[in-house]
């Protein structure tokens, strides 16, 4: 067993419901972790006299935070961040359906694997529902690479049969060999799931979604997730491609695909009636601001999902989002529903940290295990740790409340100021398991506070 002793944050309530009183604050709590497992939880002082003998890992110089949870986020389109100036079919055009056609070498596909999940970890993000690649090979190459990480991945191989580029398409034949072959293979081994994962009804047919239904019934806890309502353009065109559907949500609904095991990315244009479809069935919207800003898509209604009961989580979307920290997303989330003025909702900090942890876990089904820091769960953790004398130490130190401190992360950390990671009680930076950065990592020895 392991002592970790911390200022520890987190929301294992709901604040669209519960308000402010979700967050759970302790300035010097103890978290007694036992094979990965959260076992006490309380007042330092007092975990320590109850187990004396327990190696004390002393993290008091920053901040703990659960592991962060990414509900959308492309694994081929690491090494095109910063596609600026397009709106998104434009964007795919030139800027990620090349990159993503690359990945049919296995040797490219592996390489971008690695670049992808360290650039996960290193944010501090320990879930993450991925969009795979058009090539089951290189699908089998990131499942490898995700399960050597020691990240907690969903994800799956994206299908696709008219619109984009014919190196990316398949058959419906084809999708369902190869799509059985990826769940038998990886699904539910480790930390991996399985995503029935239809890249968006504009590129793929009737024939291909009906197979994508029995691919979601090919074995327990299979998900399924996919884009919507993302680009007004993009809308009219499924609307045009889909006569006999009602609407965007529609054509994935006829054939079984929503359900609470349902992620759909962006849902910026949706209409009332796709709401209530998916409080129905108790689907979940992984909002992507930073996505929605630089392609011009349009600013989230929250406040509609909100009224709707609509469960929301957050996304990066790398790399139509620039970049993968949920912490920048978090503040994005913010800035935009600031713009939305009476038809936004305004956000306080305990809201982005509820979005960006337990709100994924509950998305992709794993908040039994995941989300918060309380007992039972799995020690899935990201530690912030700001440098020496910067403009976020100091205004870390003189935070107000907890509140206010976490408003603090939210406006000023980065990527950079993650200074250890774990997940399920292994530190890890999907680098072999060491330290990402040793002079700001604390070390994996423990070691007995003062």
């Amino acid at each position: 067993m392991t002592l970790y002793r911390a200022t520890v944050l987190d929301v294992p309530g709901d604040p669209f419901t519960d308000g402010p009183d979700a967050l759970r604050a302790e300035t010097d709590a103890g978290l007694l972790v036992r094979d990965g497992v959260i076992t006490a939880r309380g007042p330092y002082a007092e975990l320590r006299a109850a187990h004396p003998g327990e190696p004390v890992e002393d993290l008091t110089d920053g901040v703990l935070l659960p592991g962060f949870v990414d509900t959308h986020v492309h694994y081929p389109q690491v090494r095109v961040i910063g596609g600026l100036g397009m709106p998104l079919l434009d964007w795919l055009e030139r800027c990620a359906l090349p990159e993503e056609a690359r990945l049919a070498d296995d040797r490219y596909a592996a390489a971008v694997a690695e670049d992808f999940l360290t650039g996960l970890a290193a944010a501090g993000t320990t879930t993450a529902l991925v969009f795979g690649a058009h090539f089951a090979t290189a699908t089998d190459v990131f499942f490898a690479a995700a399960e050597r990480s020691g990240l907690r991945i969903t994800a799956g191989q994206v299908v696709s049969d008219r619109v984009l580029r014919d190196e990316l398409l398949t058959d419906p034949d084809r999708a369902l060999t190869e799509g059985r072959r990826l769940i038998e293979r990886w699904h539910g081994r480790g930390r991996l799931r399985y995503a029935v994962t239809p890249r968006f009804s504009l590129s793929t047919s009737d024939d291909l979604l009906a197979v994508c239904g029995e691919l979601l019934e090919a074995a327990d806890g299979v998900a399924f997730t996919s884009h919507a309502n993302e680009n007004l353009r993009e809308v009219d065109r499924v609307r045009e491609l889909f006569p006999g559907s009602d609407d965007y949500l529609d054509t994935y609904d006829k054939h079984g695909l929503l359900g609470p095991r349902s992620v759909i990315a962006h849902n910026v244009h949706v209409t009332d009636a796709e709401l209530d479809l998916m409080a129905r069935v108790g689907a979940w919207s992984s909002h992507c601001p930073t996505s929605n800003a630089s392609l011009g898509s349009g600013l989230f209604p929250l406040r509609r999902h909100a009224e709707h009961g609509v469960g929301v989580a957050m996304g990066s979307d790398v790399g139509g989002g620039t970049g993968f920290s949920l912490v920048k997303e978090g503040l994005q989330a913010y800035f935009a529903q600031q713009l939305l003025g009476p038809d936004g909702l305004p956000l306080t900090s305990t809201h982005l940290l509820y979005l960006i942890t337990r709100a994924g876990a509950r998305a992709l089904g794993l908040d039994d295990r995941v989300g918060d820091l309380g007992v039972g769960k799995q020690f899935d953790a990201s530690w912030l740790r700001p440098s020496p004398g910067s403009t976020f130490a100091t205004n870390l130190a003189h935070a107000e409340d907890a509140a206010d401190a976490l408003a603090k992360i939210f406006t000023l950390s980065t990527p950079g100021d993650v200074a250890a990671v774990w997940v399920g009680g292994d530190l890890t930076t999907a680098s072999g398991g060491r330290p990402r950065n040793p002079s700001t990592a604390p070390s994996s020895r423990p070691k007995e506070a003062a």
